[in-house]
Order: C-alpha cells, then structure tokens, then sequence
C-alpha cells in the first residue's frame, strides 16, 4: 500500500562523510542508505538537506575538554550533551555530503551546529530547544504538512528532527531503511520507543514506489 506525500517534504538528515565508513563519526553502513535516498530524492517534490558544520574549537568536541574522552557526558548550559571525536569540521571534506549523493535534487540546506558554544541535533532547533534553524518557517511557507525522514543517524540527530516536527504540528514519518544508527549505549532501543510513543510513523521506502 502507498503512501500520500502530497504536501509532504523529504528530510535528508547529515549524509556526510565523517559520518559513513572511513569517517571521524562512522556509523555503521551510513553509506548504505544512500542509493534509496537518491530514488526519494527523485519522488517528493520537496527536498531539504541538513549539513552539521562546526567550527574546529566547537564545544562538542572531546578534544576540546581537558581529559575528556570521546562519547563521554558533560555538562552544558542546555543540558547535558555527549562530547564527539572532532568531526563535520565546516570546510572539510568529512563536512562534505557523501560523494554519491544526489545532493543537487534539494530545494534547501541547512547547516548547523556552526555556533561554538551550542550543539545542534535537530533539524529544526539547537540542542537548547529554543533557536530555530528556520525551516519550519521554510515548510509553512511552502505549504508542507508531514516531513519524511532520513539519514544518519537514527537515535541522534534524525531522531530530534522527528520530535521537534511533531512538537511543531508537523506529521513525522521516519523511513527505518533510509537511517543508520550509532546506538551509544541502548540509544537506539531508546530513540525507537520515545519517537513511537509521540507519534512518529514507521515506515519502509516501498511504500513510496
């Protein structure tokens, strides 16, 4: 059975290089899911990409913590927030999107996480939940009222995407064979359950054929 993606965008979430095989963020076969996102990209008449751009001293990143190990937590003044080996440095060619991605078929990128003191998972917000990206605005103004989901990865940065849509009255589908996960911990298990107990739909990319 097929799915209405009338009024509907496709979110392409970080399919970057630091973030597939070789990267300095590896998930496990992120690469993978880029010949399908390609066919998506060539379905919805909406398509927006996001792009993690840091700068080299960003607050996220253990290298810049004395002492302070990758994956470990610390304290920010948002919350808590995980510390990243140095990756998606803007300007870099692990910032760049993966080589075989049609990344010319997007309407619109956003780039984030570019401020040094303030993370940024979300497509839609800051790691603060309070500064906006700008593309809910972006999708108003296009008419769009249900976002589709991919990319890299799953329990982080596709995951905060899906609730904020949801917190922002956006419909949220997340098309499981289209992310890849770094599950830190059980944070996949974690991510799976918070975004279906909010409402996010799970679907496979069949159903757009």
């Amino acid at each position: 059975m097929g799915v209405n993606i009338d009024n509907a965008a496709l979110l392409v979430i970080d399919v970057q290089n630091d973030f597939c095989p070789g990267g300095a963020l590896e998930v496990a076969d992120g690469h993978a899911i880029v010949p399908t996102v390609n066919d998506l990209l060539e379905k919805f008449e909406i398509c927006i990409l996001t792009q993690d751009w840091h700068p080299d001293e960003h607050s996220s990143f253990a290298d810049n913590h004395d002492s302070a190990t990758p994956f470990s937590l610390t304290k920010m003044h948002y919350g808590d927030q995980v510390l990243w080996p140095k990756h998606c440095v803007r300007g870099s060619q692990g910032a760049d999107f993966h080589p075989d991605l049609v990344a010319h078929g997007a309407d619109l990128v956003i780039r984030k996480g570019f401020r040094p003191g303030i993370d940024s998972y979300s497509a839609f917000f800051e790691n603060d939940k309070t500064t906006q990206t700008g593309l809910a605005g972006y999708l108003r103004e296009r008419g769009v009222e249900q976002v589709v989901l991919t990319g890299l990865a799953t329990d982080f940065c596709v995951y905060y995407s899906a609730l904020d849509a949801k917190r922002l009255g956006f419909e949220a589908m997340l098309v499981t064979d289209c992310c890849r996960a770094i599950d830190l911990e059980g944070s996949l298990a974690a991510a799976m359950e918070d975004m279906d107990r909010n409402g996010v739909r799970f679907v496979t990319s069949d159903v757009f054929s």
